[in-house]
């Protein structure tokens, strides 16, 4: 039996599907409320430096990146980049993306523990998903059980990583909620705006998550099928 065309693969069509929707969920849904300018007229840089002035993170900077939905908080140089339509446009949308980015910002911050078990398995998920799938099939090729079982277990570093990112990105879109609102940075309507925002945007994480864990799956089960031949 040939691993590629093995029918497992039939485990990923329930991720891949969840993929697409997700893609096009994040998506539409950024786009409908980057049409909507919130109430305030502040684009996502200027809601972003009345946060962190609130909250006594002034040491964190603000710049633009090129791109749509490229946001990020780099916790290693304490940047928050902001995507062109977040940096620069009085949206809806802008404003939910900017505060769950500082969202990540006031983790690092506080030492929220679930962002810092994420940041020390970088390295080794990196490694995991890089080798996993190279020792496994060369393991799965010469009918070694020890390779297939460290590729299993390499993966294994990757798949947390998912996992833990998880709660992570739903941590910081409930700060990024709870802070808008407190700041009186958007209304009730708005606030419900920013929250299907948010959500689409986690429904991408979800599916990255159930993806590696399908994958991992497959690959347990590859591997007693080939303990059977």
């Amino acid at each position: 039996m040939l691993f590629w065309w093995d029918p497992t693969y039939i485990l990923l069509l329930p991720a891949l599907i969840l993929s697409i929707y997700a893609s096009m969920k994040v998506r539409s849904t950024f786009a409908y409320y980057s049409e909507i300018p919130n109430s305030r007229r502040l684009t996502g840089r200027e809601a972003a430096e009345i946060i962190l002035r609130s909250i006594g993170l002034d040491n964190v900077r603000i710049e633009p990146i090129p791109g749509t939905l490229t946001d990020h908080y780099d916790p290693t140089t304490k940047v928050l980049r902001l995507s062109e339509p977040v940096y620069s446009e009085p949206s809806v949308a802008a404003l939910g993306v900017a505060a769950h980015e500082i969202g990540h910002a006031i983790q690092h911050a506080t030492g929220y523990y679930a962002l810092a078990l994420r940041s020390s398995l970088v390295p080794v998920a990196n490694i995991g998903t890089n080798l996993a799938f190279p020792l496994f099939f060369l393991g799965f090729i010469f009918g070694s059980s020890s390779l297939m079982n460290i590729g299993i277990l390499a993966f294994s570093l990757a798949v947390l990583f998912y996992l833990i990112t998880l709660p992570v990105e739903i941590n910081a879109s409930k700060r990024a909620q709870e802070v808008l609102l407190s700041l009186g940075l958007v209304t009730q309507r708005e606030a419900e705006g920013v929250k299907k925002v948010l959500n689409a945007a986690a429904l991408t994480y979800l599916a990255a998550a159930l993806t590696a864990l399908l994958n991992l799956l497959r690959l347990i089960l590859l591997a007693n099928m080939r303990r059977r031949d």
